[in-house]
Formats: C-alpha cells, sequence, structure tokens
C-alpha cells in the first residue's frame, strides 16, 4: 500500500527566526499559522482544502525542509531507510498526545519524517 505524505516542515536552527519565517510565510501565502504552544511550532492552516497543512519556526537541531509520510510501523521503515543506506536522525519517539515519529537522513543529506498515524 503506498503512503501518504501528511505533514511538511520548514524550521530554521537559529531560534531568533522561527518568528520571522512564520510571518514571511504568512504574508506571503495568507497561511494562518498558530504557534501557541510552548515550542513556539507554528502550526500552518493553508486554509484551503487543497494540498496538506504543515509547519514553520524553530528547529533544535539543522535548518531544513521536510516531508513526513504516514506509515503503520514506523520503526520497520526506519530500519528499511537504514537498511537501504539512510542515517538515522531521530529514532521512534513517542510525542505525547501528538504522534509516534522518527526521522533520517537519505543518502543525499535530505531529512525525511516518518509517523504513524496523522499530526493533529
Amino acid at each position: 500500500m503506498p503512503n501518504p505524505v501528511v505533514h511538511w516542515e520548514i524550521m530554521s536552527n537559529d531560534k531568533s527566526k522561527g518568528q520571522e519565517l512564520q510571518r514571511f510565510y504568512s504574508e506571503l501565502f495568507g497561511w494562518k499559522i498558530d504557534a501557541d504552544n510552548p515550542y513556539d511550532y507554528g502550526m500552518v492552516d493553508t486554509q484551503t482544502e487543497r494540498g496538506i497543512n504543515g509547519a514553520v519556526g524553530p528547529s533544535e537541531g539543522v535548518s531544513r525542509v521536510s516531508i513526513y509520510v504516514e506509515v503503520d510501523d514506523p520503526q520497520a521503515y526506519l530500519d528499511k531507510a537504514v537498511n537501504l543506506g539512510a542515517t538515522m536522525v531521530m529514532p521512534v519517539t513517542e510525542i505525547p498526545g501528538a504522534v509516534t515519529m522518527a526521522m533520517f537522513a537519505d543518502p543525499d543529506g535530505h531529512i525525511t519524517g516518518i509517523i504513524r498515524g496523522g499530526i493533529e
């Protein structure tokens, strides 16, 4: 069964740029961005029925643009990615009340997330 892209992120490793990026994308595309949380993680509502929503904000790691793919077994897909030449960036992690996820860098360094279920 194919696995859909269910989320994306535009993240800056410079904490001071998180809100700047949120304002930039909100003004550029008319997105509604809600960062009212302890992490300043800006959940994006593109305010359209087409496409998928995502997030913009600061990152604990590197600046990046990432996609997240929904899978039924994050550990199995993380293991498969590593066997195909990827590097684990984040082990399978449960974020209480939100999502179970993992992240890897593909053989060229692009960071991709895998998620069980969708992001609220």
